[in-house]
């Protein structure tokens, strides 16, 4: 296990090969594929701005600019190559191909790009174990063209969201904390946006952070408890605009609740112990596996509101005060 160094790291290993990937599973999974940064390449065609046919940041330009900058950043450190999901394909095709049926299409007449992606880029030197858990930094971002304005000219800002925070070996789940992502960011070139990852990854407290992870092992709940927190979760959606206002922000939704209960009881890493007592930081894992099965432009603001609801409640039960959740 390394030290870590985010703001002034001192890590002179030699890189391994860069073919490597993280893991052959995935960091999210609903409603999406994965892809080779290679695909993206040779087989996506880039979306365009209307007005003057120039082109956006592409999915392959976003996630070269993340890679290279971090790595920049770490100064010889061991990145492994990306791990990317897409979702919300557009399909087309060329103009000699507009009056064929679509079943008579020629591969090279089709063509195709995907709306939305999302990637993760894994730094295995700097790592910490929490709880019997290894965690691995990781730097990835979030692309969705149907939040940008096609219809305007080169020049005209582009959405992305880029993060920094750790993941969890055991399942993948992504640990993320407010000074770690930037939701809505919005740049006009991709220089810009290079200077923007760099900002992010200068100014990630990955210390704080974890200290907030290892205070979650500290402090537990009880079976009844825990029923308790998913009943009132369910009812959160229902409440009154002025009840809910007073509130946490919650969320998850009855999908994800469900998950929650399910592996409660089942799974095999962050399940109950046998007194039916769970421990926060196999809580909150609960809630980040759950967030799994979010849609890619959904997953990052969720997996923010796992870690502030649980640290909500860590505070609560530390500093003996009412959480609405749990009474």
């Amino acid at each position: 296990m390394h030290a870590l160094a985010l703001n002034n790291p001192q890590i002179n290993e030699e890189p391994a090969s860069e073919s490597l990937t993280s893991n052959k599973s995935s960091f999210i999974e609903a409603n999406s594929l994965p892809i080779t940064l290679r695909e993206i390449e040779e087989t996506n065609i880039i979306p365009v701005f209307s007005k003057d046919n120039e082109t956006t940041i592409s999915h392959m330009e976003f996630i070269e600019a993340t890679f290279g900058t971090a790595k920049d950043y770490f100064n010889g450190a061991k990145l492994l190559q990306p791990q990317i999901r897409v979702s919300h394909p557009i399909k087309g095709r060329t103009p000699e191909a507009r009056n064929k049926a679509a079943n008579d299409l020629q591969e090279h007449e089709r063509t195709l790009y995907y709306e939305r992606m999302a990637f993760t880029i894994e730094i295995p030197e700097i790592s910490r174990e929490i709880n019997g858990n290894k965690l691995s930094l990781i730097i990835g971002g979030v692309k969705a063209y149907n939040e940008d304005n096609l219809f305007n000219k080169k020049g005209s800002a582009e959405h992305f969201k880029i993060f920094i925070g750790f993941q969890n070996k055991v399942c993948l789940n992504l640990c993320i904390f407010t000074d770690g992502l930037k939701e809505d960011l919005k740049v006009v070139s991709l220089a810009e946006l290079g200077r923007e990852i760099q900002k992010l990854i200068a100014g990630y407290d990955a210390q704080a952070n974890l200290l907030i992870m290892e205070q979650l092992a500290d402090n537990y709940i009880t079976e009844q408890q825990f029923a308790q927190l998913i009943g009132r979760s369910k009812l959160y959606n229902y409440l009154p605009a002025t009840e809910k206002k007073a509130l946490p922000n919650f969320q998850f939704l009855d999908c994800h609740i469900n998950a929650i209960a399910s592996d409660y009881y089942s799974d095999r890493s962050f399940c109950r112990s046998s007194d039916g007592t769970i421990n926060l930081w196999r809580l909150y894992n609960l809630f980040t596996g759950a967030n799994r099965n979010s849609y890619i432009d959904k997953f990052l603001g969720r997996g923010l509101n796992a870690s502030q609801f649980i640290t909500s409640l860590n505070n609560a039960i530390t500093h003996n005060e009412d959480f609405w959740f749990i009474q």
